[in-house]
């Protein structure tokens, strides 16, 4: 399957940070020099949306692939097995692009085809800040933060990042992508983000992406986030 992407998200042990910074870059540059490997991000994560929620516990791995073969070969590799070894929790799956717009890194790394889908959505933003918005755009982060809380059909949410600190995003799990849809275009808040990333221009950068979920494994925050019960 062309344009497959995988995520992988570990949860470390608090002693175990320093090794996870020290190894960080030279995995990220060992899966990028995978000839399959499209294109790659090692994440840190937010449980706020924000700077001042940063969990240096939690680490996202995203690859998009040139075909699955490849993917799951990797999934057996020495760079996720030590990832595995060192987590106290993790958990994966393997993505399907529905759509994407915008760009990473002047990059449009997503191959999004839009299509029917009735299961499992995940979205995924990245923004660049424009370095003169930042402030106005983090007082503007809470009130959506709040309203994604309440969403029903919202099955795991939390920030994601790189370096420098305006490079951030946001990855979501969600029941359907009716669920998604009804947060993405009827959220007073959201839509007013929405509204005021447009006059404000926010973003130096910007990707909106959407992907059905094709199989998953693991647990984040001590369950299965897919689970009918969930």
């Amino acid at each position: 399957m062309s344009g497959l992407v995988t995520v992988h998200v570990w949860r470390i042990p608090a002693q175990r940070v320093p090794a996870a910074l020290a190894s960080a870059a030279l995995d990220l540059h060992r899966v990028r020099a995978l000839a399959e490997a499209r294109f790659a991000k090692l994440l840190g994560t937010s449980s706020s949306f924000g700077p001042r929620g940063a969990d240096l516990t939690r680490w996202v791995l995203l690859v998009s692939w040139a075909s699955s073969d490849a993917a799951r070969a990797f999934a057996e590799s020495g760079i996720v097995r030590r990832w595995q070894a060192r987590a106290r929790e993790s958990w994966s799956a393997e993505l399907l692009p529905l759509s994407s717009r915008g760009h990473w890194a002047r990059r449009s790394p997503f191959e999004g085809a839009a299509r029917d889908w009735d299961g499992p959505v995940a979205a995924l933003t990245h923004a660049r800040l424009a370095p003169r918005q930042a402030v106005t755009f983090w007082r503007s982060v809470p009130p959506v933060a709040a309203d994604l809380g309440r969403r029903r059909g919202l099955r795991a949410a939390f920030g994601i990042g790189e370096a420098p600190l305006g490079v951030q995003g946001t990855f979501s799990l969600w029941r359907d992508a009716a669920a998604l849809e009804e947060f993405a275009y009827r959220s007073a808040s959201h839509r007013e983000a929405i509204r005021q990333t447009a006059l404000r221009r926010w973003y130096a950068e910007e990707l909106f992406a959407r992907f059905g979920v094709l199989n998953s494994a693991g647990r984040l925050g001590g369950r299965d986030p897919l689970a009918a019960s969930a």
